[in-house]
């Protein structure tokens, strides 16, 4: 059984996306004074008290759009029409009945669906006499809300609620298995992938660049899960943004990263990967998220191998030497079933967990095999590491001072640990933590110190003498990707 849909339509600037965060309760859709932000429809999951709903906020009806998508935002608002169980017409309490109100109105009296007259940006009981001439559209007595100012919320969950289809006996839908998140420059295939994954035209999918500016999650299924892609704006230099909506996009792009399980980056075969494509391939590594570098319209590279590819992205991401590649043709279909089946293997790697004893085996021999460098006059020891979380994996060495490995060490352990424990395509985050002594105890007696060295040397007495006072050094842990 699918979740009952409300959708949200009306003319241009009436406030309807920013009705839809206010319902949401979060800021998903972009808010801005130009005309024709939203393009396609952008949806989320709320809760009216014991129901679920999904929400869906679409395009402004009757705007004619700069990049010539009319007719594609169109088709994306009779979709979302279609769909719906209940309509929210909004209209602006401020600017009364407009041309447009009449042509959507109309539109709504055809559909014989239940609508809610919602006349928006009420923000003072005072404007609420005003109000009145929106009987002339037809569809009942308005209901003066605002967004802005959060009021007559409660009073529109009960109407909805009221208007919704009757509970079916049907199970509600599967819980999502696998959040991915689709990231790229613009005009790689990120919207041609999405619609190919949920098998219709979800995403209006044009040559334009920048076709796409919100990040839009699109739920569908296959092989009995539940899987959201979500689709982001096309990334840009922050010093090529040209409009605070290119502005809101990129910042919804980086959001998208952060709460995805998965993220795929997007790499436009015939073009030279870019600063742009660096710098996102260096904040998703940053956030620690398993990722696949996957390389779009590959029939244009046709007969061109894919090893001779593959080298270059791999010497373009020296420090992304994990991350796998794939090679797809969005467009036909070509590969994107392997690549969201290679999505859910690194999902599953980064929720493996890792006996402590296993992991300090594994360590043990690494250490043996190369000892950490001497550094500052001290001889740096790892004493043991243990695995504090999943998804990324967090491994923690508890030391005798994080000051004292570098990051070239660091790198040489995290191989390790890729190539013998069940990490070997995900990114592992790694912690430095002193080692708390007793008072008392030596710094080798530790049972269950790892030796760093396979020689131990005799300790020699140290003489009762009153320490030296020293100044005090600010010590911190090394950035793992400092010298990236």
């Amino acid at each position: 059984m699918s979740l009952p849909v409300v959708a949200i339509v009306g003319r241009p600037n009436v406030g309807k996306s920013s009705l839809f965060n206010w319902l949401a309760g979060r800021r998903i859709a972009i808010v801005d004074p130009t005309a024709g932000v939203t393009r396609d429809r952008v949806a989320t999951t709320i809760q009216l008290d014991d129901r679920l709903v999904e929400l869906i906020d679409t395009g402004g009806m009757g705007v004619e759009d700069v990049d010539n998508l009319t007719a594609q935002i169109e088709q994306q608002i009779q979709f979302g029409i279609d769909q719906a169980s209940v309509l929210l017409f909004v209209v602006d309490a401020r600017c009364g009945i407009s041309s447009l109100d009449l042509d959507v109105a109309r539109r709504m009296r055809a559909t014989n669906k239940p609508v809610i007259l919602v006349a928006n940006k009420a923000d003072v009981p005072e404007l609420d006499p005003d109000a009145v001439e929106f009987y002339k559209l037809g569809l009942g007595e308005p209901l003066c809300v605002s967004a802005m100012q959060n009021r007559g919320k409660p009073e529109l969950h009960k109407i909805i609620k009221r208007l919704l289809p009757a509970v079916s006996d049907e199970p509600y839908p599967r819980d999502i298995s696998l959040k991915v998140a689709i990231v790229g420059r613009r005009n790689t295939g990120k919207s041609t992938f999405i619609n190919c994954l949920a098998e219709g035209e979800r995403m209006i999918v044009s040559e334009v660049a920048g076709t796409t500016r919100d990040s839009v999650d699109v739920r569908f299924e296959r092989d009995g899960k539940a899987f959201i892609a979500i689709d982001t704006a096309g990334v840009r230099k922050k010093k090529s943004l040209a409009s605070d909506i290119e502005f809101y996009s990129m910042h919804r792009a980086e959001r998208s990263i952060r709460r995805a399980d998965v993220v795929l980056l997007f790499l436009d075969a015939p073009e030279p990967i870019s600063k742009v494509d660096k710098q996102l391939a260096e904040y998703i590594l940053n956030n620690h998220k398993p990722a696949v570098f996957v390389v779009n319209k590959w029939d244009l590279m046709d007969p061109m191998p894919t090893g001779t590819l593959a080298e270059y992205v791999r010497k373009t991401f020296p420090s992304l030497d994990h991350v796998p590649i794939a090679f797809i043709t969005a467009k036909v279909g070509k590969n994107v079933q392997a690549v969201l089946n290679l999505a859910q293997t690194l999902h599953k790697q980064a929720s493996s967990r890792v006996g402590t004893g296993d992991l300090n085996r594994v360590l043990r021999d690494a250490l043996e095999a190369n000892p950490p460098p001497m550094r500052q006059n001290r001889r740096p020891k790892i004493y043991y590491a243990t695995q504090v979380a999943a998804n990324p994996p967090t491994i923690v060495l508890f030391t005798n001072g994080p000051e004292l490995i570098d990051n070239t060490y660091l790198r040489y352990v995290l191989r390790t640990f890729r190539d013998q424990l069940p990490f070997p395509e995900v990114s592992i985050r790694l912690e430095l933590r002193r080692k708390v002594r007793v008072v008392g105890e030596a710094d080798n007696d530790a049972p269950e110190e790892i030796a760093a060295t396979t020689t131990a040397k005799a300790a020699k007495p140290k003489k009762s003498a009153k320490p030296k006072p020293s100044k005090a050094r600010k010590t911190s842990g090394p950035e793992l990707w400092k010298d990236m």
